[in-house]
């Protein structure tokens, strides 16, 4: 409650106000207009946002998506200091609920457990820089990979260790990166999408066999 100051009242005498911390920013913008690097790129992240929905289509405990706004701090949002990954999933999360953004402090202070930036020559060195630096200590996401859909070779990815930082996974015989929080191997595989021959970052079940789109 507040207290009125007069002149017979003192600043000693008077009662402060409890303080509340400041109220997150309502005013969130969730679309920029900016499309994605390229048409492949555009494909790229639906194979995985698509496979992995399909991979898990019983289960409604997840969520994940692409190429949205996740907030993270009342001064980012300020700031219009946006970070949206490629592709991202959080666990232990309702799945079902409508979004347009990633709110962290509307998802009870929850961070994506695992992003994929789909990198181009113009974005590699924010994605492992920057990008990381973020990943790593402000939102600890356990896996992080990079790719870049029209240099396959451009294919790294980073397990938080408990004790440290980002640790570089290594591929195994096939060149495939194990994401240990989806339980799924990240890999190459060449084919035709959407009328678009390249080769595709995908998702490999424990056994080896291709996580299949829903069609």
């Amino acid at each position: 409650m507040s207290v009125e100051l007069t002149a017979n009242t003192s600043p000693e005498t008077a009662t402060e106000t409890e303080w509340e911390p400041p109220m997150p920013p309502t005013d969130l913008i969730f679309d920029d207009g900016e499309p994605l690097e390229s048409n492949r790129h555009r494909i790229a992240m639906n194979v995985l946002i698509r496979s992995l929905q399909q991979a898990w289509s019983e289960r409604h405990d997840f969520y994940t998506g692409g190429n949205m706004f996740i907030y993270y701090s009342s001064e980012q949002a300020r700031n219009r200091d946006f970070r949206g990954p490629d592709f991202f999933a959080v666990l232990d999360v309702d799945g079902t609920k409508e979004r347009q953004g990633w709110v962290v402090w509307q998802e009870g202070g929850r961070y994506p457990d695992v992003i994929v930036e789909l990198m181009s020559p113009s974005t590699a060195r924010v994605d492992k820089g920057k990008k990381k630096e973020l990943y790593q200590q402000t939102f600890r996401t356990p896996d992080y990979f990079v790719f870049d859909p029209f240099e396959a070779n451009a294919f790294q990815g980073w397990h938080l260790q408990s004790s440290g930082g980002y640790q570089l996974l290594e591929a195994n015989e096939r060149g495939w990166l194990w994401c240990e929080t989806l339980g799924f191997w990240l890999g190459t595989w060449s084919g035709t999408i959407d009328r678009e021959e390249a080769i595709w970052l995908r998702f490999y079940d424990t056994e080896g066999n291709l996580v299949l789109l829903p069609e």
